[in-house]
């Protein structure tokens, strides 16, 4: 999906809105229409895969929108190592994991199954709880929690 400059423009104010008023809790990154809104606007027409976090405090209050790893067109690698170092380095309560598919389809592979299972148990040992993983497109996002997943 290719965007011009002045479309760009009005999605990264749309952004920095949704960010801004989820640190104030005007909005909160616990509810999944929400997150799959922002998830979309974020992520939804990149053309190569993308794995991120949302790192919430106590009270499920964007800390930060943190974009972890980047891949190819068919997939991002994705280490627990590094993603607990970023909780911790963040003081994070909960954690929201996000990645795209830029082929269009919202479904998870079995491998996103695993991978959100690892994190978990990583994030854990360390008191992060993770709310939902989103797998992201531009035309929806799909929430493992809604589905039974987590």
């Amino acid at each position: 999906m290719n965007f011009n400059k002045q479309e760009l423009d009005v999605i990264a104010r749309a952004i920095a809105i949704l960010e801004e008023r989820a640190r104030y809790n005007a909005i909160s990154f616990a509810a999944p229409a929400a997150v799959a809104d922002y998830l979309r606007l974020r992520v939804g027409g990149l053309e190569h895969e993308v794995f991120g976090v949302l790192w919430l405090d106590a009270q499920n209050r964007l800390i930060e929108a943190e974009e972890l790893f980047r891949g190819t067109l068919t997939q991002t690698s994705v280490y627990p190592r590094e993603v607990v170092k970023a909780a911790l380095a963040r003081n994070a309560g909960a954690a929201v994991l996000y990645h795209n598919h830029p082929s269009g389809s919202a479904e998870p592979s079995r491998a996103d199954e695993l991978l959100t299972g690892n994190l978990k148990t990583a994030l854990a040992l360390v008191d992060v709880r993770v709310l939902d993983h989103f797998v992201v497109t531009a035309g929806e996002a799909m929430s493992f929690a809604a589905r039974g997943l987590m």
